[in-house]
């Protein structure tokens, strides 16, 4: 489904990724976690165009990504990736001006062309999947901040997409809330949705995931299953960063 191999990328004289290869099959989940200022936000970026890289290449299922790619040139092919490939930011990007479901049925009638009754249909019943069906009605000033990520989720879900990258998708919540947004994850989990996450939550990458990467310094340290990384990490940086997130 996604395969990414040897990927560059660098600001300026910085490195930000210095060849990270990685592999994620239809169907499973991918944690990534780390120190932060390892790459991991930059790498889901590049996933699906959101920023353009130095070498190596993307693929998305039969649609690949090279430092080659051009924006204004190849704004087509961007626009298939963007189409497979969700993406859930960490402050949710709601659009203030739409209701929750003026903000879920936007991008399926405005990019897919889809009948008005035919998107708001299947946006209630992913609002209903995730919790805020009664909240359809509402805009989003008056929703908390884990309600505001539920229904990006959602929004997310509304396009139908082969994978969807999580950004962090708890980091400004507070416990509770971020309770609520992960169980939605691990519901898509369950559902066999395939996911990218970037997560500080490891009991979510320990018991969800079905691989897990620990990016610091701009490599993939170390990957492999959840039992592995958690129960026998090998790297010195794993080591080092587990001990001190696990205790959180």
């Amino acid at each position: 489904m996604i395969e990414v191999v040897d990927l560059h990328k660098h600001h300026g004289p910085l490195e930000v990724l210095k060849g990270v290869s990685l592999r994620v099959d239809r169907g499973d989940v991918a944690a990534i976690i780390g120190p932060s200022g390892g790459g991991k936000s930059t790498f889901l970026r590049c996933l699906n165009g959101l920023e353009s890289f130095h070498r190596g290449s993307v693929r998305i299922g039969d649609l690949a990504l090279t430092a080659e790619t051009d924006p204004r040139r190849d704004a087509r092919l961007l626009q298939q990736v963007r189409r497979r490939v969700g993406f859930v930011f960490q402050q949710f990007n709601l659009f203030p001006h739409l209701t929750v479901l003026g903000n879920c049925i936007e991008a399926p009638v405005r990019v897919h062309r889809e009948p008005v009754e035919e998107a708001t249909e299947r946006a209630l019943k992913l609002l209903q999947r995730v919790g805020l069906e009664s909240k359809a009605n509402a805009w989003p000033r008056n929703l908390s901040g884990g309600q505001q990520q539920r229904v990006a989720i959602a929004r997310t879900l509304c396009m139908r997409p082969d994978c969807i990258l999580f950004d962090e998708p708890t980091s400004a919540l507070d416990p509770v809330m971020a309770g609520e947004v992960m169980q939605v994850i691990a519901d898509l989990a369950r559902s066999k949705q395939t996911m990218v996450v970037v997560t500080h939550s490891m009991n979510f990458a320990r018991d969800v995931c079905d691989h897990v990467h620990v990016f610091a310094e701009g490599f993939d340290v170390e990957q492999g299953p959840p039992d592995q990384v958690f129960g026998n990490p090998q790297h010195p940086i794993t080591q080092s960063f587990l001990r001190i997130a696990v205790k959180k």
